[in-house]
This record gives C-alpha cells, sequence and structure tokens, in this order.
C-alpha cells in the first residue's frame, strides 16, 4: 500500500495522532514506573501554572518514593500547556532523551519564577540555558522551537486530552480513567491510589 493512500486511510479513521507519534519519538509515552503496575496516574500539567510547580515541588517527590518507585503506580505526563511560554517549554522538554524528560520538567518547576515569570527575561533564553544544561545543542533547540508541526502535534494532544476528560484546569490527574482536578497534598492524593 502506498504512503499517500495509507495515510488518506488513517486520517479517515481518525488515527493520525497515533500514527504521528509512531513516527516523531518526541510524541511519544514520557512515563515513569512500572507499566503494568496496578494503578495508572496521567498528569495533565503546564510548566507555567503555579500550581502544578507546587505540586511538583512539594508532593510529587514522596509520590515517587512511595507510590511510583515501590512499583504500585506507572506515571505517565501529558503535556497541557496554557500559554505559549509553556508550549515552547514542553516542546523542548519532549525533544531531550526520553530518560531526561522528568529530571528536565522537575528543574524547570523548580526555577519556574526565574524563567517564565521573572520581569525583563526572555523566556525562550533562559529554557535555552536550561536545555544547554540538560546537553541540548542550539542548532536542536532553535529546530525544535521553530517546529510547527510537532507545536501543532503537541496542541492537538492537549485538545484530545481536555475533550475525553473536561480538563478546563491544571494540574489534573487521571487516576485508574478517573479525573481529580487540582493540586494536593501526598495523604490526598494517595487516599485515590487503590491499596496504599
Amino acid at each position: 500500500m502506498r504512503r499517500r493512500t495509507l495515510l488518506s486511510l488513517v486520517a479517515m479513521t481518525g488515527f493520525a495522532p497515533t500514527l504521528a507519534r509512531a513516527e516523531d519519538p518526541r510524541l511519544g509515552e514520557r512515563a515513569i514506573g512500572k507499566p503494568d503496575a496496578q494503578t495508572q496516574v496521567i498528569e495533565c500539567f503546564s510548566l507555567t501554572c503555579t500550581h502544578c510547580a507546587a505540586f511538583a515541588r512539594e508532593t510529587f517527590p514522596e509520590v515517587k518514593t512511595k507510590l511510583i518507585d515501590t512499583g504500585k503506580v506507572h506515571y505517565i505526563f501529558h503535556d497541557f500547556p496554557l500559554d505559549q511560554v509553556a508550549l515552547t517549554a514542553a516542546m523542548v522538554a519532549r525533544a531531550l532523551p526520553a530518560e531526561r524528560y522528568e529530571p528536565f520538567i522537575d528543574a524547570l518547576f523548580a526555577s519556574q519564577d526565574r524563567w517564565a515569570f521573572a520581569q525583563g527575561v526572555n523566556s525562550t533564553e533562559e529554557i535555552w540555558k536550561m536545555a544547554a544544561l540538560a546537553g541540548m545543542s542550539r542548532g536542536t533547540f532553535d529546530a525544535t522551537v521553530a517546529d510547527t508541526a510537532f507545536r501543532d502535534a503537541i496542541l492537538a494532544a492537549q485538545k484530545a486530552d481536555a475533550a475525553r476528560w473536561s480538563i478546563d484546569s491544571t494540574p489534573t490527574f487521571v487516576i485508574n480513567g478517573e479525573k481529580h482536578a487540582g493540586e494536593m497534598d501526598y495523604a490526598t492524593f494517595s487516599k485515590l491510589v487503590p491499596n496504599t
């Protein structure tokens, strides 16, 4: 079957995002923990959301130690950028090797006030400085932030998540298929995870 014919069929059957993800490794799943864990958590977050940053700093380390590292939770990250700065940061994070994604977004959340909200800074240049520390070349960085197809694919995935789970704020957690919106402490979060 010719590629053009296959793409036409895919478009008609609604599987275009899946094909795009298969062709572009940057759009693949970003997750930590055992894939066969009893509980699957999807976090929809924006890198410029202060509530997401607070969860990342104050709650996520305990979630990681007690639930992810122990094999109870498979934790999947879904980008849900609320503005252009968050979208740029998400694109750069996804362009890093998959194993650097989670440490990079942790670093972005930890320093959110410096690159996202500081007066008089160029957010893109601040993201570049952090990407360079993570091992990204300037050429890769510039190509990534200029890649409109990549940007559109992230936005399409965000739109699909919003429609599927009625997401209108961040962070939103989908725990074994059930939506829970809002920042929460570890005690609250752990009560949503079965057998903890």
